[in-house]
């Protein structure tokens, strides 16, 4: 696989994402260690969609602990309903934020963001991570995002 990702001269999400999915597929086709696969995916959709920040949190007993991020510095654990991260976790679906600063018990790790995306990973009925992802531009993320980013997390080897 090249460590390039090529996408499309276009800003429909959705083509870029139906482009990206075999790209981010052949990237951790064959490897077994989630951590890994997680790295290249949050590197891939950073390096792919130019989001401001990308990561995953791993459920790790009654929080979410940061994993593989590509990014500035981040909150390192949040709990079970808190946030917009705790929240797609309790809530086990997708969680669209327009705009951080009205979503009640929004965490700001940085006041640089400014809408967010967080969907959970789903293994064996079970929420068992968060793909969060974050912009600095209102209203960047919709269903559409939401839909292809689950997408993507399906394609994770087990945690």
């Amino acid at each position: 696989m090249s460590s390039t990702i090529h996408l499309p001269e276009t800003q429909a999400r959705a083509e870029l994402y139906t482009a990206l999915l075999p790209q981010v597929a052949a990237l951790i086709e064959g490897e077994t260690d989630a951590t890994a696969s997680m790295a290249n995916v949050a590197a891939a959709l950073r390096q792919g969609l130019g989001f401001f920040w990308v990561g995953f949190y791993r459920v790790i007993g009654q929080e979410l602990v940061l994993g593989p991020f590509q990014g500035d510095v981040a909150c390192t654990r949040i709990a079970f309903g808190k946030g917009v991260c705790g929240a797609a976790w309790q809530q086990a679906e997708a969680v669209v934020v327009p705009d951080v600063d009205a979503f009640p018990g929004h965490i700001a790790c940085s006041s640089l963001s400014r809408s967010e995306v967080v969907v959970p990973v789903m293994q064996n009925g079970r929420v068992v991570a968060v793909l969060d992802v974050d912009s600095t531009r209102l209203a960047d993320f919709t269903d559409v995002d939401a839909r292809y980013l689950a997408q993507v997390c399906a394609l994770l080897p087990p945690l």
